[in-house]
Parts: structure tokens; C-alpha cells; sequence
């Protein structure tokens, strides 16, 4: 039998997302044993490669929506109001300005400004999201992926390896501010980086705390966790580690795999201990119109800052619908809306959560 490290990296990527998908699916699922089961769907790629979508939705019913004949509507009471927790596997070949946007943090690629000459690229990654129905049960979203850029060849086989690179990340966006669950988030995170490196959670929660921020409301989308991304062997421009330090760092491309798998495993201790802590606890109309207010946040930054979902939308063949589906069911915009106005409210605490970076473990 051959080694771990024998095996090509696509191929043991491939492997771990296909499994951490089957065991993040089954704690979710666990949650609400009678609740609805995700819907699994693959999908082929035209342009080379797979996916796999696992979506959560409670089925479109009649007597769930309010009638102009007047009368209330069913409220469904399942555990999650939408989720997905979707894996790609995909492969092709990237643009001359793809590889020029590459070559900022990968000198190492060729590119030729007066060649149409593209190159052959691979990724895998598993990407999550999971919206609760209730107000106090937080949103979480969580991301991790391989990819590389080999030279062209003739053969099925794969060239050689140009660059690699790993990113990703998971981060926690509660609507009410409880703070016992953004120590635990963080703490169990922390944890699983520090087994890999003392620089990597002080390097990627700042990160987090920057790319999860909407400029244009003065505000992050929740309380942050882990980003990163262009994780290779090369030194890292936000990584202040001594090169080759490894107390400090991974630096090879095995040892950086294992930290990935590390935060990968720790999602589920990481949330769904929270999930359960919150899913009970009663909530009032008011409680659930603020819900939906800052869901609307969450999608202002899907659609406006996102990389990852923009990347995805101007990918050719893209799975349009695997990519939307982190958007929530239910959203509310508010136009001057006075909810967190009052800094003494429960709303208003969360808001001043929002407008600072805080340390949390």
C-alpha cells in the first residue's frame, strides 16, 4: 500500500472534504432527528470535475406563507432554516489574467503578457454554511481548500507542479451577543492551531476580524474565528515566523495539510456545542425581526465583498445554485431602521460587539 505522502495531494484533498462532509452533514442532521434530511446532489462539471451540494430547506408549503384571505401562518420548527454543506472538485485550465492575478503571491508561475498560453489548475474544498432558525442560535460559515497550478502536458496526467496553496477559514455571526459562545468558538479553534503553530490563530484572526467587515456599514459581519489563504512552504507575508521555525509554523506541505485537517475536525466541536446550547431558548417576534435585519447584513457582504462567492459567480460552469445557497430563506432590510439604536439593548450590545476587533481567548 502505498504512503500517505505518495499520493498526490488533489487526491488526498479530494478524500478528506468527502468525509468531512458526510460527518458535518450526520452532526447536523443528529441535532433534528425529525427534522427533514439534507438533500444530496452531485453534479458534473462540463469543464472537468465534481461536486457534491448537501442542502438543508424546510419544503415550500402552502400554509407557511400568509394569505391575503388573512389568518396566521405555520411557522415550520425544525432546528436549521437553511444550510448548505457543499464540496467541488474541480479542474481546467486558467486564463493569462488569472495567472497574472496568481503571480502576487506565486512568482514562481510563468506568464508570458503577450501569450494567450493558459494553465492547467486543479481545486477541491468543502465550503458550509449553516443559518438556525432560531434568533439566539449564531450563523456559522466555514470554508478550506487546495489548490494548484501544474504545466501543461499532452497526457491525462497531471504536470508538474507549479504551485500549491491552501486556504480557508470559519467564522461565527450570532445576531444576540452571548459571550460564553464566542470564548468556546474561539477557544476550540485556537486550540487546533496552536497544535501546528504558535503564530497561526495570532496571524489568521486578525485576518478574519479584516475580510469579514462591511466598510460601508462600519461594521464586521460577526465575531470573527480563522481566514487564510496562499498557505504554501513560502514564507507568509502575515505570518511573522522565523523561516523554517517550525514551532511557529508548518512549512512543508504535509505539515500544513495536517493543520488544515485539524481545523477542519474542529468545526463540529466548535459549534455544535453552541447549537445546542441556543436552539431552545425562547424568542419573541421582536427577537426574530432582528434576526432577519442582520441576516441582511450577511448578505451584503456575500454579494458585495465576498472573493470566494465572486470568484465562483465568474467561474465558467460554476454551480450557480451550490453558491447562492448560503444566502438565508428569510431576510429583512430595514430602511433607517431603529433596532440597536439603544447602546443598553440586547441589540445594541451585539452592534458594539460589531464596531471593534476584541480578543476573546
Amino acid at each position: 500500500m502505498a504512503s500517505s505522502s505518495s499520493v498526490p495531494m488533489r487526491e488526498r484533498m479530494t478524500e478528506y472534504v468527502i468525509g468531512l462532509q458526510d460527518a458535518i452533514v450526520a452532526g447536523l442532521e443528529a441535532l433534528d432527528p425529525n427534522g427533514p434530511k439534507f438533500k444530496r446532489d452531485r453534479w458534473e462539471r462540463t469543464e472537468g470535475g465534481f461536486g457534491i451540494s448537501t442542502v438543508f430547506a424546510v419544503p415550500p408549503e402552502p400554509e407557511h406563507f400568509a394569505s391575503s384571505a388573512g389568518g396566521p401562518s405555520t411557522t415550520p420548527t425544525s432546528v436549521i432554516e437553511r444550510a448548505g454543506v457543499n464540496i467541488s472538485v474541480i479542474h481546467g485550465n486558467l486564463p493569462p489574467a488569472g495567472v497574472k492575478q496568481m503571480r502576487v503571491e506565486h512568482a514562481s508561475l510563468p506568464y508570458d503578457p503577450n501569450s494567450e498560453t493558459t494553465l492547467p489548475f486543479f481545486a477541491a474544498g468543502i465550503s458550509l454554511i449553516v443559518h438556525p432558525r432560531n434568533p439566539h442560535a449564531p450563523t456559522v460559515h466555514a470554508n478550506y481548500r487546495y489548490f494548484e497550478i501544474t504545466a501543461r502536458k499532452d497526457s491525462e496526467t497531471p504536470g508538474k507542479v507549479l504551485a500549491w496553496w491552501f486556504g480557508g477559514g470559519s467564522d461565527l455571526t450570532p445576531s444576540y451577543f452571548y459571550e460564553k459562545d464566542a470564548v468556546h468558538f474561539h477557544r476550540t479553534i485556537k486550540d487546533a492551531c496552536d497544535a501546528h503553530g504558535s503564530k497561526l490563530y495570532s496571524s489568521f484572526k486578525p485576518w478574519c476580524d479584516e475580510y469579514f467587515y462591511l466598510p460601508h456599514r462600519g461594521e464586521a459581519r460577526g465575531i470573527g474565528g480563522l481566514f487564510f489563504d496562499d498557505f504554501c512552504a513560502d514564507v507568509h507575508k502575515r505570518i511573522p515566523a522565523a523561516e523554517g521555525e517550525t514551532s511557529e509554523r508548518p512549512w512543508t506541505q504535509e505539515a500544513i495539510f495536517a493543520f488544515v485537517r485539524a481545523a477542519g475536525d474542529a468545526f463540529l466541536p466548535s459549534y455544535i456545542p453552541v447549537l445546542q446550547c441556543r436552539i431552545h431558548t425562547p424568542y419573541t417576534p421582536s427577537q426574530r425581526r432582528w434576526q432577519l435585519v442582520r441576516r441582511g447584513r450577511y448578505v451584503e457582504f456575500n454579494l458585495v465583498y465576498d472573493r470566494g462567492t465572486k470568484f465562483g459567480l465568474m467561474t465558467p460552469g460554476a454551480r450557480i445554485e451550490s453558491i447562492l445557497v448560503s444566502l438565508p430563506e428569510t431576510v429583512r432590510w430595514e430602511y433607517m431602521t431603529d433596532m440597536g439604536a439603544d447602546p443598553e439593548s440586547d441589540e445594541g450590545k451585539l452592534l458594539a460587539v460589531l464596531k471593534k476587533a476584541r480578543e476573546w481567548v
